[in-house]
């Protein structure tokens, strides 16, 4: 109102408090801390960018509206800045799987991460000053109906990568598990009964190669019974290779596919600085692994059976 002022900074913090949290749990209770590897160093500088970013806004909504090209000026070039990350992020992590020495000694290991440190730091510094040269950070006036006077507004951006993965992705799982529909409860089924009997077979293995130490005469009774519980696990109508590991995909990964899209298809614009996030750093790395696994194990032979009728399916319960 002419009267009035209404200061938005408070809520901006609210939102990006809860994403720098979110992210930070979900990192502490899942993500793996294996710094030798590229995307494990992208997701914990997306969480330090992300806390940096709310302590700025926190600073600002502390010293009160003095000055409203300020946040502006934050969010317009945050959110440049991260839809610059995705590609990047997603090449070098691609390279640093091919590329990747299984086998690593303390030196090389320590080597490798300082590496990883250095080439996020180069593709952050890369977007920020794309950002600082693209961004338009100009405050616009608009009007907002009858009762709202006016509003001073900045343009922030969206990703584009990020919205095309997100859609592409979820169209190509539904066009892939349509024609098998009828079949994927009882893979499900099958899988989680598999795992059952893998966790089983660690748990009576680690007994028997206990006892086995103490009495020789057991690894016979071992090998029988790893034999016997293979067996009764063991079904005749498996998914070939590519539909099992869409369908592990997609049982952990589809509600966030979802959630995102309908975000797209309702309108909600989302900014870069909150769709590019640690749940769509995962996702992408799960889709590169798959794709890798894929490509690389379809010629391989896993334990005596053709990779396109063995059942490989793998769900969080397996890992």
């Amino acid at each position: 109102m002419s009267a009035s002022h209404t200061d938005n900074t408070g809520k901006y913090v609210s939102l990006l408090l809860s994403k720098a949290g979110l992210e930070t749990v979900i990192f502490y209770l899942w993500c793996q801390k294996r710094y030798t590897i590229f995307m494990s160093v992208c997701s914990l500088s997306i969480i330090l960018a992300d806390w940096v970013m709310t302590i700025l806004m926190a600073a600002l909504w502390l010293l009160g509206p003095v000055h409203s090209f300020t946040p502006c000026l934050i969010l317009t070039n945050a959110s440049a800045t991260y839809a610059a990350l995705p590609l990047p992020m997603i090449c070098l992590s691609l390279m640093d799987y091919l590329l990747r020495d299984k086998a690593l000694s303390n030196g090389r290991a320590f080597l490798k991460t300082l590496g990883n440190i250095l080439l996020t730091l180069l593709v952050w510094l890369l977007a920020f000053m794309f950002s600082f040269s693209h961004a338009d950070v100009k405050l616009m006036d608009m009007s907002c109906g009858k009762r709202l006077k006016k509003a001073l507004v900045c343009e922030v951006e969206e990703s584009k990568l990020v919205i095309n993965f997100i859609a592409g992705i979820f169209t190509a799982i539904l066009l892939a598990l349509l024609p098998f529909c009828s079949h994927i409860p009882q893979w499900v089924r099958d899988a989680d009964k598999f795992c059952e009997a893998e966790e089983e077979q660690e748990k009576v293995g680690n007994n028997l190669l206990l006892t086995s130490t103490l009495c020789p005469e057991t690894k016979g009774d071992e090998k029988s019974y790893l034999t016997h519980t293979h067996a009764r696990t063991h079904t005749h109508h498996r998914p070939p290779l590519w539909i099992s590991l869409i369908l592990g995909f997609a049982t952990f990964w589809m509600p966030f596919l979802a959630v995102s899209l309908a975000c797209l298809v309702f309108g909600l614009g989302v900014p870069a600085y909150i769709s590019v996030n640690l749940l769509w750093l995962e996702c992408t790395n799960s889709l590169l692994l798959g794709v890798l696994f894929w490509i690389f194990g379809i010629g391989k032979d896993f334990n005596g059976h053709n990779p396109h009728t063995q059942f490989s399916f793998s769900n969080h319960k397996c890992g």
